[in-house]
């Protein structure tokens, strides 16, 4: 991911074609070391493309894989059991500030 950022990077600053060279000198800016069998894995597969050209096409592909969010109704049982965390949520703020109070009478900025 780290060789795609830093060729995207290269890319957006108007090297159309970067080469594994550029790549690695970007990475090494930061203090990140490059590893060579996939940053030529990367140059060979994206050599001669243009990227905004493969960005576009899995933007299309990405749009028909479902992401399952159009669930159904919730279950009856599912109001009381929201009910229920929210009643815990609230005992559990009550504990932190009792335990908060043990603080022999003084605080930590008074």
């Amino acid at each position: 991911m780290k060789h795609l950022a830093a060729y995207l990077l290269l890319g957006l600053g108007g090297n159309t074609s970067p080469s594994a060279a550029d790549v690695k000198a970007v990475l090494e800016s930061v203090g990140v070391e490059a590893d060579n069998d996939r940053l030529e894995t990367l140059i060979s597969e994206l050599e001669g493309k243009d990227i905004n050209e493969l960005i576009s096409e899995g933007t299309a592909k990405l749009a028909s894989v479902p992401s399952g969010g159009a669930g159904g109704a919730p279950a009856a049982g599912g109001a009381a059991a929201g009910g229920a965390a929210e009643e815990k949520k609230e005992e559990a703020k009550e504990e932190e500030k009792d335990e908060s109070d043990d603080d022999m009478g003084f605080g930590l900025f008074d």
